[in-house]
């Protein structure tokens, strides 16, 4: 039988009870919060009024609010899917209402005093998976076990599907406020994120197989012969590049995706990669990474640094992940480790603040990383040192430098570097954006933009510089790439802050003797 290959242009979607996963909607407390708080209230909100939808979504302003990118023909679906939604969800909703409820009675009651005797008053749905805690200001709060959660109910994998279609522009709703429907051009399968056959498809996109093996595999009838032939071809791709240089070769896939390569060994940070398709904008795809990645490094849990659309694509090929280790049970801040295993992932290994993992030709260290999450207490996110033939290299992410003494202590512990990878969007959402669903008391509009998702500016960029004094700078991680905008929203022009901040940081650097560069698209970087 003919022997086809995956197309590279075929896009996969995670999808959690039809919208968009990230890692909040895998973690289950924060799953139901984001159910019950968002969810719900943007679909009911749509029912009534899809007009007010219809013209939001066509304000760039309004991009990246909550408004679905629907216009007013999509009623019935959306309260199909509403409905749908309560029955099969009532469990979170239930699950999410009782942590709101008995946060109050705890904001109400918890003064200080002995907290055994509110254990009786814990709802029977929470009982059993909250302790109740203080911290040494006495604030009580609860911590959740997490692990405890991932076999209960609140755990479901039905919820999770995965949709595929062929793309030929990265144009898409955006993720946090519209659900993905079905329709004659996407391929939806009720398939928990962790099931191999996921392995097996992508698997495809360098090893043939057959159509009959593909429809196996995926429990496929004959009525969609005609969709998943149009997801193959007869076309070889080219070669999976393998790094062989004798020195370090880095690779930028756009945004904080980095492809790391010294003597066979590779390291990808934040991976989210482009399709193949003619574009007008140069970037490297699926087929420009290796056969096998060694180690991929998450820096933290936001939508745009971990990314299941392309993790669940490169599984098949990812030896390890590291992830920032997490420090205890807060809503706020699940376990990145479990979140990972539980999307399918064997190898996944958590690394502490300095803690370093030696491998044969070098080093990799977790950097503290400050900032960029509304000053909320999360503990799951750093930045990488990689040492490999004598480069350093430090990926810093979104870090924020709010205060320089910290890299002045790194700095000690490190030494100087060689290359520095910052992300400069010193603007940044208010903290309600991303975390809103999670947040029990609303904060008041000045509170809340006052909160920002934001990295360095100019002058605290050159701070961290300053420090580590680098031969090379690059800025990363603006979101500016044409198939990160779904996550991000991002649309900039020349007066935007971060461009204007990170042009003064670029052309600073540079007079100082340092070459620097706003990377943006694809670059390979060799000799460093």
């Amino acid at each position: 039988m003919e022997q086809l290959y995956l197309k590279q242009n075929l896009q996969l979607e995670p999808l959690f009870n039809q919208w968009y996963a990230w890692p909040q909607l895998i973690a289950p407390a924060t799953a139901a919060m984001h159910v019950a708080n968002s969810h719900v209230k943007i679909m009911k909100s749509y029912i009534m009024a899809p007009a007010v939808h219809a013209a939001a979504v066509k304000n760039p302003a309004m991009r990246g609010g909550p408004f679905l990118d629907f216009d007013s023909r999509r009623v019935h679906e959306i309260k199909t899917l509403l409905d749908r939604t309560l029955k099969e969800r009532a469990h979170l909703i239930a699950f999410a209402d009782a942590i709101k409820t008995f946060n109050q009675t705890l904001v109400n009651e918890a003064k200080g005093h002995s907290l055994e005797g509110l254990y009786a008053r814990v709802p029977d749905l929470l009982k059993g998976y909250v302790e109740l805690v203080y911290d040494v200001n006495n604030n009580c709060t609860i911590r959740f076990v997490e692990r405890l959660l991932y076999h209960s109910p609140y755990y479901d994998e039905s919820a999770q599907s995965i949709s595929l279609s062929l793309v030929e522009r990265d144009d898409r709703p955006f993720v946090f406020s519209t659900p993905r429907m079905e329709d004659e051009q996407h391929l939806h399968m009720r398939l928990p994120f962790r099931h191999s056959d996921i392995d097996d498809l992508f698997a495809m996109r360098e090893r043939p197989q057959t159509l009959a093996y593909v429809k196996d595999r995926l429990g496929l009838d004959d009525k969609y012969d005609t969709l998943l032939s149009s997801f193959l071809t007869e076309e070889k791709p080219k070669p999976s590049r393998n790094g062989n240089a004798a020195g370090v070769t880095v690779r930028y896939f756009g945004h904080a995706c980095i492809l790391v390569e010294y003597r066979g060994l590779s390291l990808l940070t934040d991976p989210i990669v482009g399709y193949d398709f003619p574009d007008s904008v140069p970037r490297y795809t699926f087929a420009d990474l290796p056969e096998h990645i060694d180690f991929v490094l998450l820096t933290h849990a936001h939508s745009d640094h971990v990314v299941f659309e392309s993790l669940l694509q490169l599984r098949h090929k990812i030896r390890t992940v590291i992830v920032p280790r997490c420090r205890g049970g807060a809503l706020e801040d699940p376990s990145l480790k479990a979140i990972v295993e539980h999307t399918g992932f064997k190898n996944v290994m958590e690394i502490d603040e300095l803690e370093s993992i030696k491998l044969s030709h070098g080093t990799i260290t977790a950097i503290p990383f400050w900032g960029e999450h509304g000053d909320l207490n999360i503990s799951s996110k750093t930045g990488y040192l990689l040492e490999f033939g004598g480069t350093k290299i430090l990926c810093l992410a979104d870090s924020n430098n709010l205060e320089p003494h910290l890299y002045e202590h790194v700095h000690r512990e490190t030494g100087d570097v060689d290359v520095v990878f910052l992300g400069m969007e010193c603007v940044g959402a208010p903290v309600s954006w991303m975390y809103g669903p999670l947040i029990m008391k609303p904060l008041d509009r000045v509170m809340d933009h006052s909160r920002r998702l934001n990295g360095s500016d100019c002058a605290r960029g050159l701070d961290i510089i300053k420090r580590f004094n680098p031969k090379k700078v690059f800025v990363y991680a603006m979101g500016q790439e044409p198939w990160v905008s779904f996550i991000t929203t991002i649309k900039y022009t020349e007066e935007s802050k971060p461009i204007v901040e990170s042009n003064h940081f670029v052309e600073a650097c540079r007079s100082q003797g340092i070459e620097a560069e706003r990377l943006f698209g694809s670059r390979e970087l060799q000799g460093l």
